[in-house]
């Protein structure tokens, strides 16, 4: 079994790279990464594909060593995070997809109305979710809209954009939340 690294050494091995020490990067590396490889393959469940995203969370870590804050939590448990969200994008990334236009919608029959009382029922759910949409800022309603028309992860959305990542994030669940409010008033 394997022992666990000390965190006071992988925080100042943190605080290394993030002043550009390519050791301390070898250091960490040498120290942490069998645990965070164990808990990416039980994530993605292959090998190769944890090797990968453990490369990927390494240069993230690398890239944002500056950020971690030891008030915040330990060491080994933010650079798990950064692996963990790593392989999560990975897993989006190779689910399918499948984008319809609306014309194909049009004739999609799960998507059909029967009669009139459930034509005026889903119009009107349909005027609420555009009233409750309408009342957003421009942000928020933009995040959602890339999310849940066009199906694009956070980290897309904050690319498309222009904007931080955190900002993104906030942005959708604040906006989540404010739809929600909308929708049962």
């Amino acid at each position: 079994m394997a022992i666990a690294p000390d965190n006071s050494e992988l925080e100042e091995l943190l605080q290394r790279c993030a002043r550009h020490d390519r050791a301390a990067l070898q250091a960490l590396y040498t120290r942490a990464a069998p645990q965070m490889l164990g808990i990416l393959m039980r994530i993605l469940g292959s090998r190769a594909a944890a090797e990968d995203v453990l490369q990927d969370a390494f240069i993230r870590i690398w890239q944002q060593a500056g950020q971690f804050d030891r008030l915040k939590g330990r060491a080994l448990s933010w650079m798990v995070a950064i692996a963990r969200n790593r392989a999560i994008d990975v897993q989006r990334a190779l689910r399918p997809t499948v984008l319809l236009d609306i014309a194909e919608l049009a004739g999609a029959e799960q998507m059909q109305v029967e009669g009139p009382a459930e034509r005026s029922e889903f119009g009107a759910a349909a005027a609420a979710l555009r009233r409750c949409l309408d009342s957003l800022a421009e942000a928020p309603r933009q995040c959602l809209v890339l999310a849940y028309q066009h199906g694009l992860t956070q980290d897309k959305i904050a690319l498309s954009i222009g904007q931080p990542l955190g900002s993104v994030k906030s942005w959708v669940r604040r906006g989540l939340q404010s739809l929600k409010s909308c929708m049962e008033s």
